[in-house]
């Protein structure tokens, strides 16, 4: 949701990059945009996550009675009204932005069925893949945005924090010489690819577009130290396992709001910046708090005898 407001947001901020985005971007209301981009990351989260459930309906029957599916708290047919449900409300989000923004919903929806069927069991494509629907989705509200470096920073830190989750959590299966081989041959060609994308857009100012301050690198930047010191940290207080794989994913997910705040500071879009501080706030707190509801969800309290 982050990705996607900071593009509205620096869209609508920047004159050169609302002459190429769709009308809906320069003529539509701030908060209908806003509430679409809302819509569709809810929606798309939503897909992915209650379809990974369903597809580890057998597995966790064997590894993870507790879940709600298996424990009875929920039931199958809930979560394939959920999915179905999801994924409209990312559909009906999308057409706030264009006929093209739909397409590309429908194809990231795929894609992220892909990952959850396919992707987390062989490593190497899922870090790939998780990158690029990073990436692709962030795209939604403008494809024709023309500063890209935030898309890859996102894609680049997608890619690290799986690859790192993975493997300092000691998940299974463990990533080979060739996954990681691959995975960093699949992150070397989208790279290139936006790269190219970016030069294409570029024109006469090349691949640092003129209207963008220099700035604007100095928050992302420190962000990226910061989150380095902080798996640093947790590293060796916790040493490797599924704990320290569980916080890097966590505060991973965080880090993307974190890096559209510094780009909007950076370029000294003020107002835009304290929308998207009050978004990360409030996201932190409410996957604080949704945590906390999973765990009463998967370990109901009750009285001891």
């Amino acid at each position: 949701m982050a990705n996607l407001w900071f593009i509205i947001l620096w869209t609508r901020a920047m004159p050169a990059e609302s002459l190429r985005a769709v009308d809906a971007i320069s003529t539509q209301p701030l908060w209908v945009l806003l509430g679409g981009g809302l819509m569709t990351g809810v929606g798309l989260y939503a897909f992915g996550a209650t379809i990974n459930d369903l597809l580890d309906v057998h597995r966790d029957r064997a590894m993870n009675p507790s879940k709600p599916i298996i424990a009875g708290s929920s039931s199958i047919e809930l979560a394939v009204c959920s999915v179905a449900g999801a994924l409209m409300l990312a559909v009906l989000g999308s057409t706030v932005f264009s006929t093209g923004a739909i397409l590309a919903t429908l194809v990231l929806a795929s894609a992220i069925l892909m990952f959850n069927a396919l992707g987390r069991f062989v490593p190497g494509i899922g870090m790939v893949l998780l990158s690029v629907i990073y990436a692709g989705h962030m795209l939604l509200p403008n494809m024709s945005v023309r500063f890209l470096l935030p898309v890859w920073l996102v894609m680049t830190h997608a890619i690290v924090v799986t690859g790192l989750s993975h493997h300092l959590g000691r998940k299974s299966p463990p990533i080979s010489k060739r996954a990681g081989v691959f995975a960093l041959l699949g992150w070397l060609i989208c790279s290139l690819m936006l790269l190219a994308l970016a030069w294409s857009r570029g024109n006469e100012d090349g691949l640092w577009p003129g209207f963008v301050p220099i700035t604007s690198l100095l928050y992302p930047s420190g962000f990226v130290l910061l989150f380095a010191v902080l798996v640093y940290r947790r590293a060796r207080s916790l040493g490797p396992g599924p704990r320290l794989g569980e916080k890097i994913a966590r505060y991973g997910a965080m880090w993307p709001a974190l890096y559209a705040t510094g780009w909007l500071a950076g370029a000294g879009l003020w107002q835009a910046m304290v929308l998207m501080l009050s978004l990360t706030l409030v996201g932190f707190l409410v996957m604080s708090v949704l945590r906390e509801l999973y765990a009463l969800a998967e370990h109901p309290a009750g009285y001891r005898r």
